[in-house]
């Protein structure tokens, strides 16, 4: 009877293992699926600005006057009047545009505004016009991105035309998964620039995180929070998100899960944990001391699995290809403190 009894254990620890990677395979698949669908709706998009004419954008976003002027900007002037200043200008590699009588002007980090008054202080200063009525638009503009990736709803590179706040651009790209974890690495556009690491919280937004400014050509990554699975005879077995601290052990662990089930032997529970090399190993954990104070709790790692078994009778008599079932389709759950 014993004899059974380990080798169905050690073949229910073995599909276990084959499980939780398969349950880890799907999510990645999922969030890839996700994060490619959302990047090429963000392409697809007319609003989002990329050389696009102003005729034919069907929203202006609110920050679109600070826009500033860079090389590939297709300009339009137009002074009242006067045809000799009409025209669309193309701003060059080195920012400038050629315009007739008043000759070459910068305007490469200037916003229209600026631009506007600039050409209208040189036709008044130069003589040319007495009260030059100025009109300047932008007909095509290259629009500055932020790139948003991780654990965000929408994955995805999105229109940023001048600073906004981290929790504005996390908004923006569909707020937070329940996977995501409490770090937020935003690396800068220029290359060399060392990465900002944010300790981002779901349940919390402190005043130094809503301070935190993203600028156009960052890239903002939400990073993943630990999953730690308890499987077996638990109340509600499932994969579990690791808590704000990125830590949980077996008594927390086995605490979300609604604690164990009548049929539970919890003497003896097992950790089953994947190292960095690729090797399994199967830790004993003395459930029972643990719970009495007479041994140190285990602290979990991500992916770990934590198995409750169930009566000797009952473990024996366990259908491995339900134990199957059951750790591939496991519902993963986010703890909210």
């Amino acid at each position: 009877m014993i004899c059974r009894y380990f080798r169905a254990s050690l073949v229910t620890f073995a599909l276990l293992v084959v499980a939780a990677e398969s349950v880890i395979a799907q999510i990645d698949m999922q969030q890839r699926v996700a994060s490619q669908s959302a990047i090429t709706a963000n392409r697809s998009r007319p609003d989002l600005g990329v050389g696009v004419r102003s005729s034919g954008l069907a929203t202006v976003p609110s920050d679109f006057s600070q826009l500033k002027l860079a090389p590939g900007f297709l300009l339009g002037l137009n002074v009242l009047d006067d045809p000799d200043f009409v025209g669309d200008f193309r701003v060059d590699e080195d920012g400038n545009i050629a315009v007739p009588v008043i000759g070459t002007l910068h305007v490469a980090g200037e916003t229209v505004a600026e631009t506007r008054v600039k050409i209208k202080r040189m036709l008044l200063e130069g003589k040319i016009l007495k009260d030059p009525q100025v009109d300047l638009s932008i007909l095509e503009y290259l629009a500055p991105e932020v790139t948003v990736i991780g654990e965000v709803g929408s994955p995805g590179k999105y229109p940023l035309f001048i600073p906004r706040k981290l929790v504005d651009v996390i908004a923006l790209a569909g707020g937070l998964t329940i996977l995501a974890g409490n770090e937020v690495v935003i690396t800068g556009g220029n290359a060399g620039t060392q990465p900002d690491i944010i300790h981002y919280s779901k349940a919390t937004n402190p005043k130094a995180v809503e301070d935190v400014l993203v600028h156009p050509g960052d890239i903002v990554q939400v990073k993943r929070a630990g999953i730690v699975y308890v499987l077996g005879a638990v109340t509600r077995p499932g994969g579990y998100v690791m808590q704000e601290e990125g830590t949980l052990n077996v008594l927390q662990a086995v605490s979300l899960a609604n604690g164990t089930s009548i049929t539970a032997s919890t003497s003896t529970t097992y950790l089953i944990r994947k190292n960095e090399d690729g090797s399994v190993v199967y830790i004993s954990v003395p459930f029972k001391k643990i719970t009495q104070g007479k041994a140190a709790n285990v602290t979990l790692h991500a992916t770990d699995i934590l198995y409750v078994p169930s009566s000797m009778l009952k473990a024996i008599l366990t259908n491995s290809q339900s134990v199957l079932s059951a750790a591939a389709s496991a519902t993963i759950y986010s703890y909210h403190p």
